[in-house]
């Protein structure tokens, strides 16, 4: 599976859409090794929340270009936009949605689910004390969060994983897969039991120490009844 180019992204774009890095390498070559379950799964929709730069989404997309509809969804504008413009310069065909998480999906519909979260430890003040502004350059609303939003994630660093794992029996087809990237503070083996015990398999796809961090990907399927 090819790594997506993104030159066209500048310093500029850095500053409002998180930077491909460790992690998003790793989730990368976790779907990379798992190319023959995904062939095997023919996923008609395949969906990356919190897509930033659009590299993760952008793979998948040319690697499945004729069997699925890939889509991306962010709260954050700018990341909508690059995500757009990574799969243009890259010959990737998809589309990106301004949402919350899967507000805009509909039920038991996501075959294959992506999701590099904002996974950092945090408290929730940081993430409540930054300011809203406005972009005098193009009059449009922004804010200092969003890319505060794209790494603060609360409590444990769960604080938006919780939320979305508590909506994943509606999220998922009947034969969908959640691929979960996670740090080792998050508590991966917490977030097993409680996966388990919501009737679900989740096991530790791939691993990895970088600098500072160690990180997992969580491959997520429902039990087979």
């Amino acid at each position: 599976m090819e790594t997506p180019h993104t030159e066209h992204l500048s310093s500029a774009d850095y500053e409002q859409v998180y930077e491909p890095a460790e992690d998003s390498f790793l989730l990368l070559d976790a779907l990379e090794a798992d190319l023959e379950f995904l062939d095997t799964l023919q996923p008609r929709l395949c969906l990356e929340i919190g897509s930033g730069s659009g590299v993760i989404i952008t793979a998948l997309a040319k690697r499945l270009a004729h069997s699925a509809l890939c889509l991306a969804t962010d709260i954050n504008p700018n990341a909508c936009d690059a995500t757009k413009r990574t799969a243009f310069h890259n010959g990737a065909r998809l589309d990106s949605v301004r949402c919350n998480l899967v507000d805009a999906i509909r039920k038991r519909s996501v075959d294959v689910l992506l999701f590099n979260p904002p996974y950092v430890v945090t408290s929730d003040e940081e993430l409540q004390s930054q300011k809203l502004f406005t972009d005098q350059t193009t009059g449009n609303p922004a804010t200092q969060r969003n890319l505060v939003y794209s790494w603060a994630g609360g409590r444990d660093g769960r604080r938006v994983t919780d939320s979305l794992l508590e909506q994943l029996d509606d999220i998922l087809s009947p034969s969908g897969v959640l691929y979960l990237l996670l740090l080792r503070e998050n508590k991966p083996d917490e977030i097993i039991k409680q996966l388990v015990e919501c009737n679900f398999k989740a096991v530790k796809h791939m691993e990895r120490r970088i600098p500072g961090e160690y990180l997992y990907i969580l491959k997520v399927t429902r039990c087979i009844s």
